[in-house]
């Protein structure tokens, strides 16, 4: 059985897709078709679905990629221990990372690493589904370290390292009932309809767990994936929101008021698997994040 021809699978699964498949891996269609097709003649089984739209796994396939990515990562230690050796870092490193956000300075850390080793290649992706999607990632092992929030404990198989903590405030249009209050509770807020992310997302999840504890119900009403772009919605009148001070842009003419007796503080930790150890070139990117933190602002979109 070929390293490659797990890769190729490995890819195939990941992307759903063999056209997405080939280009990610820079060959042409053909041949991962090929790969594939030696891969699952060697098993003697249909490893994918193929229809016209999409590419699915079978019961064997969705059997054998988690001891195909087993296998890629040992083969991957095996080139780390070497590469160490010999003075310089080679490979794949993919990272997952919450959209928009300048909590830490991406690029600045990214091309720091580039420079410090310009062999590792660097895959940069973002999930739809926040960072509940990054956790998914490592946990199947398509990502290798990901920024994240995740509030509370870590999930089964992920180890998460806070790097910072941001408290999120109550956000109202100017003229709004609530801005003649000093503070707010979270019974003060039963009947306002909201802007928030989608479920999956960190301040989502820190927001819906201060109003469970509280025994309150709240409405959504509306749910967007950029944080100064809900702040606007709110400026018209479409809900309130609970967002970083910093995340409110002052020409808005909108008016913060913090909320009692809760935890509403947003996390944002670097995120990697808890059952595989992370490569050589993860370790490296893991050592320079803590000098690339913003810690009093620049977030334009909490995840």
């Amino acid at each position: 059985m070929e390293l490659r021809h797990l890769e190729y699978f490995v890819t195939v699964a990941d992307e759903r897709s063999f056209t997405r498949a080939a280009a990610r891996l820079h060959v042409v269609q053909s041949g991962v078709s090929a790969a594939i097709k030696a891969l699952e003649h060697e098993l003697d089984a249909a490893l994918l679905e193929r229809t016209s739209k999409r590419v699915t796994l079978t019961d064997a396939g969705a059997a054998l990629l988690p001891k195909a990515r087993a296998a890629l990562d040992a083969a991957r230690a095996a080139r780390d221990a070497v590469d160490e050796v010999r003075g310089g870092l080679r490979g794949t490193l993919r990272i997952g990372t919450l959209t928009s956000i300048g909590l830490v300075d991406q690029p600045a850390l990214l091309g720091r690493f580039h420079r410090a080793h310009p062999d590792v290649i660097l895959q940069l992706t973002v999930s739809t589904r926040g960072s509940e999607g990054l956790v998914d990632a490592l946990t199947d092992g398509s990502l290798d370290v990901a920024l994240v929030s995740v509030p509370g404990r870590a999930p089964t198989g992920v180890h998460v390292r806070q790097l910072l903590w941001h408290p999120l405030e109550l956000v109202v249009p100017a003229g709004h009932r609530l801005t003649r209050l000093p503070v707010v509770r979270v019974e003060d807020l039963a009947d306002e309809r909201f802007v928030d992310f989608p479920i999956g997302y960190g301040n989502r999840t820190v927001v819906d767990r201060a109003f469970a504890a509280a025994g309150v119900d709240r409405q959504v009403s509306l749910e967007v994936i950029d944080i100064t772009t809900g702040a606007a919605f709110v400026r018209h009148g479409l809900g309130v929101a609970i967002l970083p001070r910093f995340a409110v842009p002052e020409d808005l003419d909108l008016v913060l008021v913090p909320v009692a007796d809760v935890d509403l503080n947003w996390p944002l930790g670097v995120a990697t698997s808890a059952v595989r150890a992370p490569s050589a070139a993860a370790r490296a990117l893991l050592g320079m994040i803590d000098d690339h933190l913003r810690p009093s602002g620049g977030l334009r979109d909490a995840e």
